[in-house]
């Protein structure tokens, strides 16, 4: 049986969320990425643990404009991927805006909370940082995400290591247990 894990990403534009969704399913890097108009979806077909896995990658954009979409676009999410820009801080702190729509979303419902990591993104771009790596993480374990993870979508520095956190996180997460 081919069990499907839907994974959105989401976060302010501009942090690298479609550059990131880009290097994990074809392991190259875009340079000009235009931004994104409300949602793009890839479909990649694993193999984990002799399981055959449809993962279904959400990549939300950002702007404020196309927030009201978002909690259309969550429904029925595995886990998410909530990303920031180390070299913008305000990125990082528009984590609550996000998590408050989220929570909105699996509040009440008959299932609980998902799976969510925070992800700062750019880490090759070290010399702008505006985030320091200790306070994103104290932020993202003070929200009670799942995990926490620096990458860059240029180098492919953890790129790999971000899918396989969130995948891992959602199979232990649906697992009886």
């Amino acid at each position: 049986m081919l069990e499907t894990i839907k994974i959105v990403i989401f976060g302010d534009s501009g942090t690298g969320k479609t550059s990131l969704m880009h290097r994990y399913m074809t392991n190259q890097f875009i340079e000009d990425i235009k931004i994104t108009i409300g949602v793009d979806f890839h479909v990649k077909t694993m193999k984990i643990a002799n399981n055959e896995i449809k993962l279904q990658i959400w990549d939300f954009g950002g702007e404020e404009r196309f927030r009201f979409l978002f909690p259309s676009y969550i429904l029925g999410a595995s886990g998410g991927i909530f990303m920031y820009d180390i070299t913008n801080y305000s990125t990082l702190t528009h984590i609550d805006d996000w998590l408050l729509i989220v929570n909105k979303i699996f509040d009440g419902k008959k299932r609980p909370k998902i799976p969510i990591i925070v992800v700062g993104g750019k880490s090759d771009l070290n010399e702008f940082r505006e985030v320091v790596s200790e306070e994103a993480k104290i932020i993202a374990e003070s929200r009670g995400t799942d995990d926490f993870i620096e990458c860059s979508s240029r180098t492919g520095e953890n790129v790999e290591k971000v899918f396989d956190s969130i995948i891992k996180l959602i199979l232990d997460y649906q697992s009886p247990y």
